[in-house]
């Protein structure tokens, strides 16, 4: 079920109430608090984009496997987006991007519960139809810019909906090596010579050779061509405005 909201400090806060179950999705036009990745807020411009939390209670999932939700999540924007004649990819851990610029953000708030997955918030930003953004932000796009007109918002919901519930079905029914497999062969940069950021902010050249099924991104050192995996926070994209 769709639960709509004109204004909300944040549809993840509110997806938080019990009221809302399984496949549901808080929907608001605009977020006074929204969030990001990494403690970063969320702006959208009111009435052009899509800011919604979907609730899943994925409890037949182990919390080492957690990893297999954000393959999900991230793979039904990709396939959504190519329904819609928009090619994109996923850029490790769940943003999604057109080329070089970030189309959708995403964060995923999970509660645990006996060693499994308990309840799941995945709180979505799909840039729709907005043309014109903040100077401030790094490389931003949209739906409408990508195709050069505008869509109707409710049905990129729920065509969004639909492709995310049908790979969460597959994920329940142990589908688990397609979900990594393609989650892999739609990773952005994949096999690709480009520069990243350690922590300390040491850069370094290499290229993006997969990724673990506990989430751990794995990067060819160019330097001496030695394997390395990373923790989310442990490395940073360097992308060119």
């Amino acid at each position: 079920m769709i639960y709509r909201f004109d204004i909300l400090g944040s549809t993840n806060d509110e997806a938080r109430n019990a009221l809302y179950g399984e496949g549901d999705v808080v929907i608001a036009e605009h977020q006074t608090a929204g969030r990001g990745q990494r403690g970063h807020t969320w702006e959208s411009a009111v009435g052009e984009n899509l800011t919604f939390s979907l609730i899943l209670e994925p409890r037949f999932l182990p919390v080492n496997e957690q990893f297999l939700l954000t393959e999900v999540l991230a793979l039904g924007l990709v396939d959504t987006l190519a329904e819609f004649g928009i090619e994109a990819r996923i850029k490790w851990t769940n943003d999604i991007y057109v080329g070089d610029k970030k189309i959708v953000g995403m964060l995923v708030e999970n509660s645990l519960g006996g060693g499994c997955l308990a309840r799941t918030i995945a709180g979505i930003g799909l840039n729709v139809n907005q043309t014109e953004f903040d100077p401030s932000l790094p490389n931003p796009t949209s739906m409408s810019l990508v195709a050069g007109r505008e869509f109707d918002r409710e049905e990129v919901l729920a065509r969004l909906h639909h492709h995310i519930m049908a790979l969460y079905e597959a994920l329940r029914c142990g589908e688990k090596a397609m979900l990594q497999s393609r989650y892999r062969s739609t990773m952005y940069r994949l096999g690709e010579m480009h520069p990243y950021a350690l922590a300390d902010g040491t850069i370094f050249e290499g290229i993006i050779r997969g990724v673990r099924p506990s989430g751990e991104l794995q990067i060819e050192h160019s330097a001496d061509g030695t394997l390395h995996e990373y923790l989310f926070k442990q490395v940073e994209f360097v992308i060119k405005k």
